[in-house]
This record gives C-alpha cells, structure tokens and sequence, in this order.
C-alpha cells in the first residue's frame, strides 16, 4: 500500500506499508508469501441495489470476521448509458475476473474506472480496461504513478511475489482528475455517481465513491475492513484521519451500505470502531505527551488490548500508528 501526500517521502511510505502486507495470519509474524496470493484469489459479486454491485474475495467473509487480511474488494455501479468499475485490482487475472463479473451485470459499457488510491492492487489493472473508459483518479495519485511506478513495481514484485501479473504492469492515469478536497459528479444515466476527497485519510490520494440512490459508498483502505480491523496511519496525520473519518460518518445517513477496501460491506455504525480506535489513541498518546513520555516509554504504555483481534495488531498499533500519533502530536 502506499502513502501520498504530495511530499518527497512517497516511496519511503509505501515500501513501509507494503512491508506489513506481508505479516502472517498470526500477529507480529512476518511471513515468506505473502498473506493473500494474485494467483489465487476468486472473486464474488453480492448485489446491493438495481445496478448496484459489490465484489470481494471469496474467503473475505471468513476472514474479516476472524480479523484476519483479506484481497482487494472492488464494485460496479450501472446506469441507463453505461456503468462505473470501483478500483481495478492488483493484475490481469483479478481484473479480468472483475470484468467478467461486470459482463454478467450488464451489456452496457464501462465507461468509467476510479482508483480509490494508487495503491498496486486498486490501481493496476487499469491497462487492461477497454480503451475506452476513462480513468478517474485523485491528482495526488496520476502524480505519484507518474513519477514512482517503476520502483513501486520493483517492490510489489519483491513482497507480493514474482509472476503474480505485475511484471507486466504499465502505466495507465487518469482522464479525469479529482483535486484535493474536491469532487467529481458522474451521470451514468438515472444515476448519479460522486467520488469524493473527504481529506487526508489512508494517504492525501483517496478517493470515496458514492451512489446515493442506493445509499452505497467504496471507501478504498481509509477503512480496510469491518471490526477488528484497524486504521493504518501510513503517514501520520492522525488529526486529519480522525477528522476525516468523521466526517465521512456524518456525511453517510443511517442506513448506509459501505464497501471497504479489503472487505465486504458493512454498515455506517461499524465506522465506529475505526473512529473510537483512533480516538483512543489520541486520548492516550497525548497523555503520555503531556507527561513528558519518550516514544519508546509511550508505545509500550499505550496497549489498548481491547483491539487485539486484528491479526496485524502487533505491527500496526505499536508499530505504526502509536508512533505516528506520538509524531503528529507532537508538533503540535
């Protein structure tokens, strides 16, 4: 996964997040193989509303309600003119398995593709969409794959494995671009789609997608799965995070579907987790703060047991969002 912001520590970020991608299904492990394998995931389709389609891993099920790290998930929303594909999976074989499920939804075309992130596995099988559907992405995002794809490949290649498809990865951007903080409005025809930059949440990239007709929104990884699923501060910015999430709570009405980014759908309330996990963290990181607690004294002071179901617990909380919380509030 990667981390954007605009800033010259793209890389660094992204090799760090990828780092994690690799942990074993039990915590603090670090495995050979990867936890989810290319080669080997099959997708399924779960419809939410007319014209309105969620897919996800097969397994995600299982896995998300054991805590455990699930493949990308992805979406289609279809209008009278045409539909929209919800991020574009990690190589050929996944995006083809995506399509082939879009072609059972409807013989329309695919007139647009968003990327919730630049993220590999959301992001690269935009060069096998037909020639003809625009991509839609952050501009955060086109600028990072303009200026990093060839090492981001390098290290996908080194931590999701060799011949998993993404040797063969090329560059494909957006025609249609979402600035930060901006919007996008979308008319598929008796749809309208938006996709949304609510701020700096996984990375200064996201983007969230929403059908309102259905009450649907794609979050992308700024929410990776339902509980216990964690929040990964992959850059810091633990206020902004926060305030982000929140406001994408409060923008959501009560009965909202929500399809994250490596799970299946959830409903609104179950952003709770995710918000009060962060709060927490905040609460008690800037106690040990305001004690005048070292890093090292207040990562191993600031536990929270109470959220150890995530089987990436161990390299998430202490690892990374203790420390990225104790650096951004430090600042201030």
């Amino acid at each position: 996964m990667t981390a954007i912001d605009g800033r010259g520590a793209l890389l660094k970020i992204h090799r760090l997040c990828l780092c994690a991608a690799l942990l074993l299904s039990t915590a603090g492990a670090f495995a050979a193989e990867p936890v989810w394998d290319g080669n080997k995931v099959a997708m399924v389709s779960e419809k939410l509303a007319p014209g309105v389609v969620a897919y996800y891993p097969h397994d995600a099920r299982a896995l998300n309600a054991r805590g455990g790290a699930a493949a990308t998930s992805s979406g289609l929303i279809v209008g009278t003119r045409g539909a929209l594909l919800v991020d574009t999976m990690l190589n050929k074989r996944l995006n083809a398995q995506v399509l082939a499920l879009a072609r059972k939804s409807t013989p329309l075309p695919l007139l647009y593709a968003v990327n919730t992130s630049a993220h590999g596995d959301h992001s690269y099988g935009n060069m096998y969409l037909p020639a003809a559907t625009r991509v839609i992405q952050s501009a955060n995002t086109r600028d990072y794959v303009d200026a990093h794809l060839a090492d981001d490949k390098a290290f996908m290649i080194k931590n999701f494995g060799a011949g998993r498809g993404i040797e063969q990865i090329s560059a494909r951007t957006g025609d249609l671009l979402v600035p930060p903080g901006g919007r996008l409005g979308i008319d598929l025809g008796g749809k309208r789609v938006e996709i949304i930059d609510f701020g700096f949440a996984q990375t200064g990239g996201d983007l969230f997608v929403w059908e309102p007709q259905s009450k649907t929104m794609w979050t992308g990884n700024p929410v990776i799965a339902s509980k216990p699923a964690l929040p990964w501060l992959l850059d810091g910015h633990l206020v902004e995070t926060l305030a982000t999430l929140r406001k994408v709570y409060e923008f959501l009405p009560a009965d909202a579907k929500v399809v994250p980014g490596h799970g299946i759908p959830i409903g609104r309330e179950a952003l709770l987790w995710h918000i009060d996990y962060l709060a927490e963290v905040q609460k008690q990181v800037q106690s040990a703060i305001d004690r005048k607690l070292t890093l090292e004294q207040t990562v191993a002071q600031v536990q929270m047991p109470e959220y150890r179901g995530y089987v990436l617990f161990d390299w998430v909380h202490p690892s990374l969002n203790v420390p990225a919380a104790y650096r951004d509030l430090s600042k201030n």
